[in-house]
């Protein structure tokens, strides 16, 4: 009965807004150069945010009434009044929401280079009134990944004091080197030939940069800091690694509580998921050249043809899986790529084969990767070829959501999805850098359902559907999700300081009983 009052209460007819009042950019301003057009529109965006209201004010003279007869104790009537304060503001920025994240979606940017992201990212902050650095995620490898690095983004809003609770909220910035071929978005379809943002990030970082919106102007009531950390090269770059290498986690206030979230288009759009322990696996690039000896097409027998011996040790690599782990242990070796030569009367001297190792532990990871190590190897000298074997210099961990932490987290999760709950769901053999932030402070990453957008009438109303998988050159957001993580960013947030401010003490039960 109480949660079909709230979801009553969260109407859009109890939503009320008042004019947003412009904030001086921040004076610390980081680029002195030209407006990007793309900036520029986000900037505007920005600047028509509506304001939150007063929480200890009610704009609606019979709101307090209905709260108050149902909800008998204090404790209630507060959580019931922030949780209708969060969700009305939410539901009054999807302007704001819709341009920020289409913007993004038309600039899409790689790995460690990121400038058009970052400075569209600090324009937004400044227009705010949010202090931040930059400089973030160097990398460490240019010779292997694309990019200088530096593009990554930590804003705080709070106290900063390092006397009170710190906790971090995520988003990923990075897009994918993808065609894009989603229809139905011609108006912000990428302009950047061969890259999009096929796996969400651009509304990932929406989502936050709405959060901070709401948060910003709540600052005077936040006992602690909100650590916002915008983070680049999540695909394959490990820039979250960079990021706690380079002190993002104990940085004064040092946080103690990390939380992230993933659009997910195989859960319908409403819906949140997330289970304690293992969600995301290990996981491990490698690249094999295969050497033999080139000639003509017309003598192999003159040869030694890498490119039957690759096409062995793909098939063998396939056997590691099926026959040298236990059918209980999860494992997925994939190769995706593989290159030789470039014409068709020549038996070239060497192949490459590209692919990915995956498990759901570090120790499965690195057993697997010996395995195919040892594979290759021998291989090779069946078919009288030499083989060199690289790996990428950051294997990603297994993202685990903290087991005692998740019942809290479960709850907050509750509080804004659709069904009233958060939905188990199975552990995905995808890879998350969200682990290293993971590994280092208790964490919660979730996944936000987007599966539902478009599937009725496509043609009629334009839309593309939402239920492509990330990385599908179709791949769509649906927009409807938005709101909805920037909703989940405050609530943990927000309760998340309360959590801690609590300390060990505080009853962790549920986020009904907590506050």
């Amino acid at each position: 009965m109480k949660r079909l009052i709230l979801l009553l209460l969260l109407s859009p007819i109890a939503c009320t807004s008042i004019p947003f009042k412009k904030v001086k950019p921040n004076e610390n301003v980081q680029d002195e150069t030209k407006e990007d057009p793309t900036i520029s529109s986000v900037r505007g965006a920005a600047s028509k945010l509506t304001t939150l209201n007063d929480p200890n004010t009610d704009t609606q003279p019979s709101l307090p009434t209905l709260i108050e007869s149902f909800f008998q104790t204090p404790s209630e009537i507060s959580s019931l009044k922030e949780t209708l304060h969060i969700h009305s503001n939410t539901a009054e920025m999807k302007t704001f929401l819709q341009t920020t994240r289409r913007a993004l979606h038309r600039k899409p940017e790689l790995m460690y280079e990121l400038p058009t992201t970052s400075n569209t990212i600090q324009s937004i902050l400044d227009e705010l009134d949010i202090k931040y650095t930059t400089g973030w995620a160097k990398n460490t490898h240019p010779d292997v990944y694309p990019g200088t690095g530096g593009y990554g983004i930590v804003a705080h809003i709070g106290t900063m004091s390092p006397n009170q609770p710190c906790l971090i909220l995520r988003a990923d910035m990075d897009a994918l080197p993808i065609l894009e071929s989603t229809p139905h978005i011609e108006t912000f379809k990428s302009t950047q030939d061969g890259k999009m943002h096929a796996c969400g990030h651009d509304g990932h970082v929406t989502m936050l940069l709405g959060a901070a919106a709401l948060l910003k102007k709540m600052e005077s009531e936040i006992e602690g800091t909100v650590r916002l950390v915008f983070q680049p090269a999540e695909e394959g770059g490990a820039g979250m690694k960079r990021m706690v290498e380079e002190g993002v986690v104990t940085l004064s206030p040092e946080a103690k509580l990390g939380f992230g979230m993933h659009v997910w288009p195989g859960l319908p759009t409403g819906t949140i998921a997330a289970k304690p322990g293992t969600q995301m696996a290990a996981a491990e690039m490698f690249e094999m050249t295969i050497i033999g000896k080139g000639g003509h097409a017309a003598m192999p027998h003159l040869t030694i043809d890498p490119i039957v011996t690759a096409s062995s040790l793909i098939l063998n690599l396939q056997s590691i899986i099926s026959r040298t782990i236990s059918p209980l242990d999860s494992g997925v070796i994939s190769v995706t790529a593989m290159n030789a030569g470039d014409a068709f009367n020549v038996i070239p001297a060497h192949a490459v084969i590209k692919g990915t190792i995956r498990a759901l532990t570090e120790e499965m990871l690195l057993s697997l990767r010996q395995k195919v190590d040892d594979m290759a190897h021998n291989t090779a000298t069946v078919h009288q070829c030499n083989v060199t074997i690289s790996y990428s210099p950051d294997y990603y961990l297994p993202s685990i959501n903290d087991p005692t932490l998740f019942p809290w987290s479960k709850s907050v999760g509750e509080l804004v999805s659709h069904e009233g709950i958060v939905r188990d769901v199975e552990a995905t053999m995808g890879g998350e850098d969200f682990a290293f932030l993971a590994n280092e402070i208790p964490s919660t990453f979730f996944l936000l359902g987007q599966g539902s957008g478009g599937e009725h009438n496509i043609e009629k109303y334009a839309v593309p559907r939402t239920d492509y998988g990330l990385h599908h050159p179709s791949f769509a957001l649906d927009e409807e999700v938005l709101p909805i993580g920037v909703e989940l960013h405050v609530n943990l947030a927000l309760r998340g300081l309360k959590k801690l401010l609590m300390g060990e003490d505080g009853d962790d039960e549920s986020i009904a009983e907590e506050l």
